[in-house]
């Protein structure tokens, strides 16, 4: 993967992203959205194993510019935009409070979410803990949508 994180967050070496990419091997590719795609680590590894289709989401316009060159240069296929869709998984790399803040308003069934240190874990009611992974101090976790 090539990545020029430009003026935009995110060169896929830091602990949460290398964690939210062994979750994300472990699951069956389907529709994802990135939220707070950042220069699209996520959205292009994400696209190369699979996943279709594959929308990154970022309230930054630089991210999103980045994110779209970053795609291109990869030779995948990544929709980029401002607005929340709905995908079967969401993948979010963010701080704590924004994942707990956005996981209800998301229309998903499943999200790999990090940002957050090992000794922390999201709580969203209706939401469950399937897997976990730590390095570093910091965590990862696949949750989904209680039925």
């Amino acid at each position: 993967m090539v990545i020029d994180p430009g003026r935009a967050f995110g060169t896929g070496a830091h602990a949460t992203t290398r964690l939210c990419l062994e979750l994300l091997q472990e699951v069956e590719p389907t529709s994802l959205l990135d939220v707070g795609c950042g220069s699209g680590v996520l959205s292009i590894a994400a696209a190369k194993l699979g996943f279709a289709p594959v929308r990154a989401v970022d309230v930054d316009e630089v991210a999103l510019e980045v994110t779209s060159s970053n795609a291109a240069a990869n030779g995948v296929s990544v929709e980029v935009g401002a607005e929340l869709t709905p995908a079967s998984l969401a993948v979010m790399n963010i701080a704590l409070d924004v994942v707990e803040r956005m996981l209800p308003e998301l229309a998903v069934e499943r999200a790999i979410t990090s940002g957050y240190l090992e000794r922390d874990e999201p709580r969203v009611d209706l939401w469950q803990r399937l897997a976990r992974r730590v390095r570093d101090g910091w965590a990862a976790d696949l949750l989904e949508l209680r039925p």
